[in-house]
């Protein structure tokens, strides 16, 4: 396991060497965006299968999703360059300079959520049953998309030697994601120093999982439309409300320490269980009488 890229010691695991993307020609194309276009694709398929199955023309979601997927895009961006202003407002050409990293999930969800809301009112879609057929997609994207991470040697929680720890060499990792307490654990092999930690693309990868299976077999006995899109996101909200808090590399709240994704996490989780509990009481009012 000496001299390995990436590792994962307590399991034995070792991947001597694991690059950031090709080269072809000179130019690099980096494994972040192949895995990125490949959870768009993935998902996509999926939902075209629930639409098919559930008696929808497929051709609508295929249609939206030349609009979701710009748009979504456009919002992951957006997030992160909101929310990381200190170090774009000096030099503003660097917020089109996605190559250099900095996009945030939570903004792809958003944005991906209010283009469909326009997208349906435009079409005159009913908005919530387009959302049911399309989330197990949208989750099947996200269980994808975090690999990206992996090869990017990101998104990594705080040092442990737990089970799952994963181990990096420090050169491959953002200065600003290593913390004291990693620095404190760190470890030299073969003159590398390498940092040991949560791999949190991993967990949130895994409970997404989690939450693609629920909605699999919850969505041929759901009440009401909607209601597989509301689980969804108190499903993902409530994975991310704990995953988030192990992270190293948060986007916060000015200067205030506060996670602004962990935050809206846990918003999105109380929100979305108070409105799935009031419409299946009022069902069930209505069934009564």
């Amino acid at each position: 396991m000496n001299g390995a890229d990436i590792a994962f010691p307590n399991l034995g695991i070792s991947i001597p060497e694991l690059p950031k993307g090709i080269t072809i020609g000179g130019f690099t194309i980096a494994f972040y965006g192949i895995i990125m276009a490949a959870s768009m694709m993935a998902g996509l398929w999926i939902a075209c299968l629930q639409a098919k199955r559930t008696g929808q023309n497929k051709e609508t979601y295929l249609d939206f999703a030349i609009y979701g997927i710009i748009f979504s895009l456009i919002g992951a961006r957006l997030y992160y360059v909101i929310f990381s202003w200190d170090s774009y407002k000096d030099d503003l050409l660097q917020i089109f300079n996605t190559r250099g990293g900095g996009m945030a999930l939570y903004g792809s969800v958003i944005a991906g959520i209010l283009t469909a809301v326009i997208y349906c009112r435009v079409k005159k879609y009913n908005f919530f049953l387009m959302a049911d057929t399309a989330v197990a997609g949208l989750i099947l994207g996200q269980i994808i998309g975090r690999y990206g991470n992996f090869f990017n040697r990101e998104a990594f929680g705080e040092y442990t030697n737990g089970l799952f720890a994963m181990r990096l060499k420090v050169s491959e990792v953002n200065p600003a994601s290593i913390t004291d307490m990693m620095r404190e654990h760190m470890q030299t092999i073969d003159g590398v120093s390498y940092i040991q930690v949560h791999p949190t693309f991993l967990y949130e990868s895994l409970w997404n999982v989690g939450v693609l299976i629920l909605i699999l077999v919850l969505i041929k006995k759901k009440k009401f439309n909607g209601e597989i899109f509301i689980l969804y996101m108190v499903g993902y909200a409530l994975g991310r409300v704990w995953i988030e808090g192990l992270r190293t590399d948060q986007l916060q709240i000015g200067s205030s320490g506060i996670a602004v994704s962990q935050m809206l996490a846990g918003v999105i989780a109380v929100v979305g269980s108070g409105i799935w509990i009031f419409v299946r009481i009022r069902l069930r009012r209505r069934t009564v009488v």
